[in-house]
This record gives C-alpha cells, structure tokens and sequence, in this order.
C-alpha cells in the first residue's frame, strides 16, 4: 500500500508549538512528513529542542522527516548543532 507523506507548513514565530502539534499527530505508517520551513529566517534553541525531539519521536515512528526550503543560515545552525544528519532536507 502506497504512503502518502504528510506537509506541514511552519510558521517562523510558532516553529516549536508547530512542531509539538505535529508529534502528537506523527504516526509511522505515513512514511514521510514534510516540514515546509521557507517562511523561517531564524530559529531559537526552543524551537532547535523541538525539532530535535520531533526527530527523535520520527526516529521512534519510523517516519521520515524532510525539511523544505531551509534558509541558508537556519541550515548552519542545524549543521552546529548536528540535527542535519538526522534530517533530509528538499528545494
């Protein structure tokens, strides 16, 4: 049976209540969530706890999650804190 991924759209000021909302309803059997971060510039270390708990709790799942239209600087800052080797990231 084919999966069909999950998007979300994150709002730069609500990136971690977003991200808490979304791990409520994350379940493994969608295969795919797709986080749409083009509206984020900048990211706090509350939102970096959330997306790293969100990670973890997909890891759990066996879902995958995909982080689209990153900012440049938001990708270092997940590169610093070693969050993109346990994310894909999409154009």
């Amino acid at each position: 049976m084919a999966m069909t991924p999950v998007f979300l759209n994150i709002d730069e000021r609500h990136v971690a209540s977003a991200l808490h909302e979304a791990g409520e309803k994350l379940d493994g059997s969608q295969g795919e969530t797709v986080l749409d971060f083009s509206s984020v510039h900048r990211i706090d270390s509350i939102a970096l706890r959330a997306l790293e708990e969100f990670a973890g709790l997909a890891d759990q799942k066996g879902a995958k999650v995909v982080l689209r239209g990153v900012d440049a600087d938001v990708y270092k800052v997940l590169k610093l804190v070693k969050l993109t080797r346990r994310l894909s990231f999409a154009s």
